[in-house]
């Protein structure tokens, strides 16, 4: 994923009629800590499937916390701020994580 927003609210409300686990991740264009938690959800977007982790059922989406309709929206204040929707329910959320083995576990127990 590039610091690029990708959510859009078609394709999330498809992803979650689908069933699909949702991550959506939030940015802004100086940050360090952004960059390396994208760089860890996109090796597993990219892996499909690790660590007995399928990750096909997934949907990712990321925004610029600057896009306030979007924060505003999942209520959230800063970058770095992750998500993570099952059911339509959000199960997960975390500020600053960005521990490869911290972002898949709460991936795997999401899913």
């Amino acid at each position: 994923m590039e610091k690029e927003t990708t959510f859009d609210q078609k394709l999330f409300n498809k992803a979650q009629s689908e069933g699909k686990v949702i991550i959506i991740s939030s940015w802004i264009k100086y940050c360090s800590s952004c960059a390396g938690q994208m760089k860890i959800l996109n090796k597993a977007k990219n892996d499909g499937k690790l660590k007995d982790i399928n990750f096909d059922n997934i949907e990712y989406f990321s925004f610029d916390v600057t896009n306030r309709n979007v924060a505003d929206l999942f209520n959230v204040q800063y970058q770095t701020t992750l998500i993570i929707f099952k059911n339509k329910e959000e199960v997960y959320r975390s500020l600053g994580e960005t521990t490869k083995d911290l972002l898949y576990e709460a991936i795997k127990s999401s899913i």
